[in-house]
């Protein structure tokens, strides 16, 4: 019985993994899209409030960064770039090139 709710656990656990990174690329192309406007009407901004209008823009973006680097924080915060297994795999790979250089350089 207990097996069965923590099968259960492990469940709802992983839904709500999928869900945050779902809502995270999202979020991430929802940026990125406002990102590029944001971008093109700083090019083409021209008038009397051009200086409101661009300081408006680029604290948007400023926020919005900072925003979308703290969500991605809380979404891929249990990820490492180089875990211990990855990190095991290359020596091993490693150490499995030089023993194949060394028997073909006296083959």
């Amino acid at each position: 019985m207990e097996s069965h709710n923590t099968e259960e656990q492990k469940l709802l656990k992983a839904k709500k993994h999928v869900r945050q990174l779902k809502l995270f690329y999202i979020h991430f192309a929802g940026y990125l899209v406002v990102l590029a406007l944001l971008l093109y009407n700083l090019y083409i901004v021209e008038g009397e409030y051009k200086n409101n209008i661009i300081s408006l823009n680029l604290s948007v973006l400023v926020l919005w960064t900072v925003a979308i680097l703290w969500h991605a924080l809380k979404v891929f915060k249990e990820r490492k770039v180089f875990k211990k297994s990855w990190e095991d795999k290359k020596i091993a790979s490693y150490l499995e090139k030089d023993h194949v250089e060394e028997t073909k350089m006296w083959e």
